[in-house]
């Protein structure tokens, strides 16, 4: 059951061959089998069985929703009733939120089942899954490797089967480089496409959410539920609803003339992402994933993308800088942690966000504080929101001579577990091919391509897939189309 894709699995409950109830509780028992992934911070059988009792219920009535039943794990930064919410922090071990963000809202809505919620570094900050209070998230192709983050629960749970699907965010890359380490297909949407109320926020002009499951087909019909406006997000689009999986199956080109699926779309490879730095493994799979698409009809075009390098400095003071303002609302007062003893008011915020942050945050709060302070917010943070705006208009000139975009995720294959932690600068440049776009607002995904050689043959490669504005739909059928013609998306880790 737990290889099948999300509409293999409805077709089960379709038919009656298996119920919701039973459904969840197969991944239940996978997950409980898992234990030492250390993929979810938190289980709740009693929930659980409750939501798929009452979908259940709604299909004994005729529900015939394409995701009624179906079960999903839920990063821990989105709030959830009756669970705990935590963002992967001590800040915020005991938390059980009164209210459902809208992701959450709208999935329950559609009538998936929660099977928990997922580990995940510190507030979303960090690209391995390390920097969580609650340890760290091991990767189920090679459990010496890191799965990637921040989004590194969510992903080492799809990758291990032990759910179909699962929700995560992207800040900087936190869905597309850990379903490239972690073998699955993930999706960041355009930015505002999704809501973030109810998200715990890192960088509000930078965190969206998005989906991740085995195939790009799984993502579209997730993202038909998980998108839309939200009036109580001021940074919501104001766009019509639309069907992210109309064109998956169809060809390119609108008559459907020539016989190959993909003729007459313009792939662009920036030559700032093949370039110094790129490992030979990773870009023999890319390069093996493009000619798969040549193959298909596509045709590759030159572009650059000549601001590429600067995006790690322009997003490490913005994020920063975001992540400043945002965590100060956690100083022990209101809700979260606070410290056992203190002699006054200052001294409890001091002992209480002492205790209650990792070492990751901290970092990152004195960078994003000092950028902002007096005498440095023009030198640093109104320069690198300038060149935020160049960096958007290189992506807009290449689209004008390509349809997508795309290169490799990351530099390397995943690491080992503790290998960067003593030198994050080495961790923050792992992003390089992730953050331009995040800082643009485009939409991109990673679909898996292929493997690592020598010692890291067993850990994966994704490819990146880059779409300009609100085209996510066309995006994803460009990755189905890929994932129609090879079977990366369908290989799982050694006894899964």
């Amino acid at each position: 059951m737990h290889a099948k894709s999300l509409t293999e699995l409805r077709a089960l409950i379709t038919s009656k061959e298996c119920s919701a109830v039973e459904m969840a509780q197969h991944y239940l028992k996978r997950i409980d089998a898992a234990n030492a992934l250390n993929a979810f911070i938190q289980v709740d059988p009693e929930l659980t069985l409750a939501q798929a009792k009452s979908a259940d219920e709604r299909i004994a009535k005729g529900d015939t929703g394409a995701l009624v039943g179906l079960p999903i794990a839920h990063k821990d930064v989105f709030v959830t009733r009756g669970w705990r919410s935590t963002a992967g922090s001590k800040m915020l071990e005991g938390y059980v939120s009164p209210f459902d963000a809208t992701v959450v809202e709208r999935f329950a809505r559609a009538g998936m089942v929660t099977l928990g919620k997922t580990n995940m570094d510190e507030f979303a900050m960090g690209s391995s899954n390390e920097n969580s209070a609650f340890g760290a998230v091991k990767n189920p192709w090679d459990t010496a490797a890191v799965p990637g983050g921040s989004s590194g629960g969510s992903a080492a749970a799809v990758a291990a089967r032990l759910a179909p699907a699962a929700t995560a965010t992207d800040t900087g890359g936190s869905i597309r480089q850990p379903a490239s380490f972690s073998g699955v297909t993930g999706i960041k949407p355009t930015y505002g496409r999704v809501s973030r109320y109810g998200m715990i926020a890192f960088a509000s002009s930078l965190d969206q959410g998005g989906p991740m499951a085995q195939s790009a087909a799984d993502c579209a019909a997730l993202l038909n539920a998980m998108a839309g406006f939200d009036e109580r997000d001021s940074t919501s689009l104001t766009r019509d609803d639309e069907d992210y999986t109309r064109y998956l199956g169809k060809t390119w080109s609108a008559d459907g003339s020539d016989a190959k699926p993909l003729a007459g779309l313009r792939i662009g490879l920036p030559k700032e992402y093949f370039g110094a730095g790129l490992a030979d493994d990773v870009r023999a799979a890319v390069d093996a994933a493009l000619k798969q698409y040549e193959a298909l009809g596509a045709t590759l075009v030159p572009v650059t993308l000549p601001k590429t390098e600067l995006s790690i400095p322009v997003y490490y003071v913005i994020a920063p800088a975001e992540a400043s303002s945002n965590l100060s609302r956690f100083d022990g007062v209101r809700f979260g942690h606070r410290a056992a003893q203190y002699r006054d008011l200052l001294d409890m915020y001091k002992k209480s966000r002492a205790e209650g942050f990792g070492h990751e945050v901290k970092r990152r709060i004195l960078v994003g504080t000092y950028v902002l302070s007096h005498g440095y917010y023009d030198a640093y943070y109104l320069q690198a929101q300038k060149i935020r705006r160049i960096i958007a208009q290189d992506f807009e000139e290449a689209f004008k001579s390509c349809d997508v975009i795309m290169g490799p995720v990351a530099p390397s294959v995943a690491w080992d577990i503790g290998a960067k932690g003593d030198d994050p600068l080495q961790m923050y440049l792992a992003d390089v091919y992730t953050l331009s776009i995040s800082l643009a607002g485009l939409p991109g995904m990673s679909v898996p391509c292929g493997f690592g050689a020598g010692a890291n043959a067993k850990r994966p490669v994704g490819l990146q897939i880059v779409g300009n504005y609100f085209n996510e739909a066309r995006m994803l059928q460009v990755a189905d189309a890929f994932q129609r013609a090879t079977d990366w998306h369908k290989q799982s880790p050694a006894g899964v």
